[in-house]
Formats: C-alpha cells, sequence, structure tokens
C-alpha cells in the first residue's frame, strides 16, 4: 500500500499515477477522505478516554452530595468511549479498505497508457531468418518426444501437457542454469511452497484485479501461487531486517486459471494452467531500489543470451503494471512460428508497497521504516522450452543446443526426432 504521508504531501502525484495507469483518480480522493475520517476518530475517541479518566477521578475526589452527578457523568463518558471506539474501529476498516484499492504511485518516466503503450529499450541477437518452412514447438516437441499435450488433456484436461524425455531433461537443464547464475550473483537459493495463506496473497497484491487469476482451496483457505513471488515476498513478513540487501532465487511449481484467455494460446506449452519457474527477489534499502531494478534486468538479459535467443527488451506502460508494480521491464524473445515476441521475463520495482502490506521493515535514521522488494523472472520454463525449440530449429527436425545447456543434457550439441 502507499505511504499516506505521500498521499497527504501530494495527491495530486497519487491522482496523476492513476490517470497514467488508466485507474479512477476519484479512488484518491476517497482515500484521502477515509485518513481524515479515521485520524478524526483516533482524536475523538482519545478526547474522550481522556475526559473519562478525570471524570473517575473525579468520582473519587467528589463529596457525598456531589458523587451521584459525578457518577453519572463517569458512567455517560464510558458510554460515549465505547462509542467512539466501536466508530474508530469501522474508520480502520474503512481506511483500510479504500488503502488497499489504489495501486502504487508509478515511477517518473514510466510510458502512460495500456498494454501496446509500451517503449522499447533495446534489442539483443538478430532475428533468424529460415530458409525452411519453421514448425512450432508443439510439432518440434511431439517429433522429439519432449512434449505430449494429447496425454496432458486426458489426465488434466485442457492447458496441461506431459514433459517427456528431452522436455524433462530441458525442464531441468533451465533450472540449474538460472539457479546457478543466481547463486554465482550472490542469491540465496529457495524451493518455495506453492501454498499460501490469503495475507501472503493479498500482501503481494494478487487478490485485487488478478483474483480471477488464483485457484484457492476454499476448504483448507490456501491459494495456489502464480509465481513464488508471493511467498518470498511473506518470507520477512512482520520482520525487522538489520541487514540488507537480502536476496533469494525461488524455484516453485506456479498455478495460474487463465480466466479471460480462451482461445489465446491454447496450442502446446506457451500458456497453462501448472508451470515451473525461477524467480530473483529483493530486499532492499528504498534509495537502492532503482539500481537494483537494473540489476535484476541485468541478470535476465544474461541468461537469455546465454540460451542464444533473439529477444527486445521493453519497459511496460503504467496501465500495464500488476498493482504493487511502480516500473516494470519485460524481455521478449521472437517465437518464429508466429513471428511474434513473447515474454518470457520480466521484473518489477514495487518500492516499499508490498513491505508496507507485509510489515517488512528495517532501522533507518527516523526509526523502522518499510524496506522495498523487486522481483524479477529469471527463467519460465515452459515457454523458454517452447522458444528454444522454435529458435533453434533445423530443417530436418533437429534442434541445436546451445553450450551453456549442454552440461545438464549429456553434453549434447543438438536433439534429433523419434
Amino acid at each position: 500500500m502507499i505511504d499516506l504521508r505521500l498521499l497527504r504531501a501530494d495527491p495530486d502525484r497519487v491522482r496523476a499515477s492513476q490517470t497514467a495507469r488508466g485507474e479512477d483518480p476519484v479512488l484518491v480522493d476517497v482515500l484521502l477522505g477515509a485518513d481524515d475520517a479515521r485520524r478524526a476518530a483516533v482524536t475523538l475517541a482519545d478526547d474522550l478516554r481522556r475526559r473519562q479518566k478525570e471524570a473517575s477521578q473525579a468520582v473519587k475526589a467528589a463529596s457525598p452530595a456531589d458523587r451521584p452527578a459525578a457518577l453519572e457523568r463517569a458512567r455517560s463518558l464510558g458510554t460515549d468511549v465505547k462509542a467512539a471506539e466501536q466508530a474508530q474501529t469501522d474508520a480502520d476498516a474503512a481506511l483500510r479498505a479504500a488503502h488497499l484499492a489504489v495501486p502504487n504511485v508509478v515511477l517518473d518516466g514510466v510510458p502512460p497508457g495500456g498494454e501496446q503503450d509500451y517503449t522499447v529499450l533495446a534489442h539483443v541477437g538478430e532475428v533468424r531468418a529460415y530458409d525452411f518452412v519453421v514448425k512450432d514447438h508443439l510439432d518440434l516437441g511431439t517429433s522429439l518426444g519432449a512434449i505430449d499435450t494429447e496425454r496432458g488433456a486426458k489426465v488434466s484436461g485442457s492447458r496441461f501437457a506431459f514433459l517427456t524425455g528431452w522436455g524433462a531433461l530441458l525442464e531441468l537443464a533451465l533450472v540449474n542454469l538460472a539457479i546457478g547464475q543466481a547463486v554465482e550473483a550472490g542469491f540465496n537459493p529457495v524451493i518455495a511452497p506453492a501454498l499460501v495463506r490469503p495475507e501472503a496473497m493479498e500482501g503481494t497484491g494478487f487478490l485485487g484485479a488478478h483474483a480471477a487469476e488464483v485457484y484457492k482451496l476454499e476448504s483448507d483457505d490456501l491459494y495456489l501461487v502464480g509465481t513464488s513471488e508471493v511467498p518470498l515476498a511473506a518470507f520477512h513478513s512482520g520482520e525487522v531486517l538489520d541487514e540488507l540487501p537480502r536476496r533469494y532465487a525461488g524455484f516453485s511449481s506456479c498455478f495460474r486459471r487463465e480466466a479471460g484467455s480462451h482461445g489465446k494460446d491454447t496450442r502446446g506449452i506457451i500458456r497453462v494452467h501448472q508451470f515451473d519457474k525461477v524467480e530473483m527477489f529483493s530486499y532492499v534499502d528504498p534509495a537502492e531500489a532503482a539500481a537494483e531494478h537494473e540489476r535484476l534486468l541485468a541478470h535476465e538479459i544474461a541468461f537469455l543470451t546465454a540460451l542464444e535467443l533473439p529477444f527486445r527488451v521493453i519497459e511496460v506502460a503504467a496501465g500495464d503494471l500488476g498493482s504493487s508494480a511502480a516500473r516494470k521491464y519485460d524481455c521478449e524473445a521472437w517465437l518464429p512460428s508466429q513471428e511474434r515476441w513473447l515474454e518470457l521475463t520480466s521484473t518489477s520495482n514495487c518500492t516499499d508497497f508490498q513491505a508496507r502490506r507485509l510489515g517488512v521493515r528495517s532501522r533507518g535514521a527516523d526509526g523502522l521504516v518499510p524496506v522495498a522488494t523487486l522481483n524479477g523472472t529469471l527463467c519460465a520454463i515452459g515457454r523458454t522450452i517452447a522458444v528454444l525449440l522454435e529458435v533453434h530449429q533445423r530443417a530436418d527436425g533437429s534442434v541445436h543446443v546451445p553450450p551453456a545447456l549442454r552440461p545438464w543434457l549429456a553434453a549434447r550439441e543438438e536433439l534429433l526426432p523419434l
């Protein structure tokens, strides 16, 4: 949630952020009103408690003749205090609801607009020209014995798949490469839970606009995560971190309902309900957040470069940011079969937004202050396999294996059709 001091000092900046996101700026005024109402309720309750205490002391000091009136005044103030405390409780709830409704304030320079209003920052590698008819990743994966969507659908339904043979080994190779790179860069590896409590999901901002994407186990009051960002963000919830930065590389299975994506990327393993991912997550001093964001992006660029993939780096427009992100970069690889760019990684600077929700703080010059949190996908396994197969395919149906992956693929230089 946003800093209420910023809201009070510069509400126009928060309104401008809402406008850039395509969100309703009236929500800012609702939050301002809720903040004022809550502060007024606290002041009134504190004042009545003070007067009740004085009235109680007056009863002790009253003469026998004055005692009945003093007692009545004390009782009346007691009733008023209870009503004021209930009003404060209601005002607290109203403030929290209004606070949760306002997304993070976008940083200066983030392009306004929606999904198509991104800014291209860089191109890395060259899009290959093929002198044969390219196959898509599903045809390639089927011929290699690497992907089986028919049995995935038979066992689990649409948007599920088995990775078999070289497909399974490719996943493990990508995980090892990603984790190895992250550890070398100083990230602490973590195998993260895929089930979390509601407060973890809410704290990271995934129960707002993204709620329809989330699987919930109603009988257990637990959620299946769509990214290990969620458990990693909640890892230090309610804690005071005496040392910063803290950097983690989490591996987990991820689950998304893909609500609203009917008919989109239904073929193959680009958009599925279950996939695995390696996610970077950083807790840093807020003053270091911008620099850390660039570091996370550099790690993603290095990983995709090692896979010999052509890709571009974009800055996402404000209207396409999640509620927690103040700035976001995506790396999009070229998908030959569809002749389009496909998001493979993203990295977001969430400033202190998530940390305020989750109560993660550090000791600053002015006491305890929220830290900044950042996340970055190092490897979304299924999508990366899809792009790898397509980009590195050959006319005979074989697939070139980049040298970075060969240590985990029996030193194979190519994958051959069955």
